[in-house]
């Protein structure tokens, strides 16, 4: 690693007191990893609610598939736009209050989508929350790799474990207490939105008081990072991989409960269940890919993840009730193990820049699925849900690419 890019990183964060540096603990931090995640999943439980309302709100507003769409691409394109360059600015000029602000921005939201009384109110709510998403994700991500102790993989997929949680919880709650008493109730998430709040302004303060530490003795663990050319292929096979994975991540999150009703007759507040499953399981991989993408390497962990689950997704569309929960399960384990090992796989591509970096893959997985969301809701309405579950049951196939990635490892010291 450049001098020129440790300097870059450190000074990524505030400067701590003297004394801070002088007694700033080593290792593993679990309680802000941990705080990092539990923010994360406070804030994602918000944002699971978004796709778990689209029944109730297709029905209230006569809303057709394309409609839907269209809300989750102003969300998720909102988000994926703003992430890269919050992340570069930040790298360069901290901003230690963003986090806690932004989570303002969710807020604001959700309020407007407790009250909006017509279509393009729902879209200006779904952009308010989407900009508070915007801010949360490269930031925060910043915080759980300081707070690494250099097992970055294992901070990766803790954080991100927390935010696949909220994601599973988010559709729980709003069968709970959502549909049952209409859009109305969405205001509740705002006690959500505030104890996010307090939890951000507490990180927010150990970063000023430990961050730079942390940061300097970070910079030490890093490699070279690859070269121009290394990095440009690795972020076009990063690319493939992102679109694969999360378009058909994409057709659970935003069409699971249109499928199971249409298919086998399911009632709403039972499609939510299914969903849960589904992002319980994807919970659990992420946890799993970060350590094992720890001891054996990124590459190993983004093979198993994409082609381990093609069998099961092509299986998926030709299977009756039971099965459907069963393989919904195994591709939501399998598949969700590659996202940690990707974001960690381009920090150490690309080292001292963990905000940008951060925000590219976050909003990436945003817009792509924030296109694939929409894409695919234009395709329902043309050839039905049904088709499109057979339609993108070969997308793990894409997985193929992960040849081409280039080896970090052979670049770190």
């Amino acid at each position: 690693m450049t001098a020129q890019t440790a300097t870059a990183e450190a000074s990524a964060i505030p400067a701590a007191p003297p004394a801070a540096e002088e007694h700033e603990p080593q290792g593993f931090l679990l309680p802000i990893v941990g705080g990092a995640a539990l923010a994360h999943l406070l804030n994602d439980m918000i944002q699971a609610m978004l796709p778990a309302v689209f029944p109730m709100l297709k029905a209230n507003f006569s809303l057709s598939f394309a409609q839907i769409g269209l809300i989750a691409l102003v969300y998720q394109v909102t988000a994926s736009l703003l992430q890269p360059w919050i992340g570069l600015y930040t790298d360069k000029h901290p901003k230690p209050y963003l986090l806690p602000c932004g989570m303002g921005m969710t807020l604001i939201g959700i309020g407007l989508l407790a009250t909006a009384g017509s279509y393009p109110m729902l879209l200006v709510a779904a952009a308010v929350v989407g900009v508070g998403s915007a801010t949360f994700h490269p930031e925060a991500s910043r915080i759980a790799r300081l707070a690494s102790g250099g097992r970055f993989g294992t901070a990766q997929s803790t954080f991100q474990v927390g935010g696949n949680t909220g994601s599973a919880i988010g559709p729980l709650l709003t069968a709970a207490i959502v549909i049952p008493y209409g859009q109305p109730a969405i205001a509740w998430f705002m006690v959500v939105a505030l104890a996010a709040i307090f939890v951000l302004y507490r990180l927010t303060v150990w970063v000023l008081h430990h961050g730079s530490a942390k940061a300097k003795g970070l910079a030490k663990r890093h490699g070279e990072g690859l070269s121009r050319a290394g990095v440009v292929r690795a972020v076009a096979v990063i690319c493939v991989l992102m679109f694969a994975k999360f378009v058909y991540i994409a057709s659970f999150t935003n069409y699971f409960t249109f499928y199971l009703i249409e298919r086998f007759g399911l009632s709403v507040r039972q499609s939510q269940l299914f969903l849960f499953m589904f992002l319980a399981a994807v919970a659990a991989g992420t946890f799993a890919g970060g350590p094992v993408g720890d001891r054996i390497g990124r590459k190993a962990v983004i093979w198993i993840s994409f082609l381990g689950v093609a069998p099961f997704a092509l299986a998926l569309p030709h299977v009756g009730l039971v099965w459907t929960a069963v393989l919904a399960i195994v591709i939501g384990l399998v598949m969700s193990s590659a996202f940690a090992a990707l974001v960690v796989y381009a920090q150490e591509a690309v080292p001292g820049r963990v905000g940008l970096v951060s925000g590219l893959m976050f909003g990436l997985m945003f817009g792509i699925g924030g296109i694939g969301a929409a894409a695919l809701g234009e395709l329902a309405d043309k050839h039905g849900i049904v088709w499109v579950y057979g339609a993108t049951s070969f997308l793990p196939l894409l997985g193929l690419a992960t040849a081409l990635l280039p080896d970090t490892r052979k670049k770190r010291r």
